[in-house]
């Protein structure tokens, strides 16, 4: 079996996985685009889980105008459609908050963290395929969380009673991911990724390192945060 065939599958079971969860207030919407944006999901997987990688990249969760309306990890509209090249009609989710639509990629609002970060990747690789030769990008955790009046609840502000079934289904996943693609380094986008990638792949040979989060509420990443990336990468020696 191929390798993006073990992370297909791989992802069928981690979704099956978190849909048996159930989650209570605050959160009160709960999407999960491996189920409705499967379609794009599993073109994604084709093109960029070919082979052995050197690098895994890993964030936190679906945004809501990004992975939550395309199925692709920091899923831009303009990097999966232009740049990746990937199509096809997107579901809903249901119940599907009326405030946070989904419109798959005839979403006409940014993902500023996906447009940050696929921007740099498309800079200094040029083609997809080329990135994609040696690089991967996933989430640690498939679903979005949404309270009731639409503000968006990240994995890390869930009560243990909720997070303790959740990681260990995305532990579990994350450590398929590493042995399917049996990367040399995996970078955190962020602190959050980092600490679950450490616990997660705990023994593996497996170097682990965190890049500065893209997020436009992160001071940081607004004063630069292709510049500071790299940095970071070419310190570590994660790029040359």
């Amino acid at each position: 079996m191929s390798s993006s065939d073990s992370l297909r599958d791989a992802a069928k079971e981690l979704s099956e996985a978190v849909d048996a969860l159930s989650f209570g207030p605050p959160t009160a919407f709960v999407y999960n685009p491996l189920d409705y944006a499967w379609s794009i999901h599993e073109q994604y997987l084709k093109l960029a889980g070919k082979g052995k990688k050197k690098v895994v990249f890993l964030g936190m969760n679906p945004g809501p105008f990004g992975m939550a309306q395309t199925g692709v990890p920091f899923g831009e509209i303009s990097a999966v459609r232009d740049w990746m090249g990937l199509s096809g009609e997107v579901g809903k989710p249901s119940p599907e908050h009326p405030k946070r639509q989904v419109e798959g990629l005839a979403c006409a609002k940014s993902e500023v963290s996906g447009r940050r970060l696929w921007g740099l990747f498309s800079e200094r690789f040029g083609k997809a395929e080329s990135f994609f030769e040696d690089h991967f990008v996933a989430n640690y955790c498939p679903l979005v969380f949404m309270e009731e009046g639409g503000r968006n609840r990240t994995p890390d502000k869930l009560p243990a009673s909720e997070s303790k079934l959740l990681e260990e289904a995305c532990d579990a996943h994350l450590l398929q991911v590493a042995e399917i693609l049996r990367p040399d380094c995996l970078v955190g986008v962020g602190e959050f990724a980092r600490k679950k990638a450490e616990t997660a792949l705990a023994g593996m040979d497996i170097r682990i390192g965190r890049i500065l989060h893209p997020s436009p509420a992160s001071p940081a990443a607004n004063r630069g945060w292709a510049e500071a990336a790299t940095k970071q990468m070419l310190e570590h020696g994660i790029w040359k």
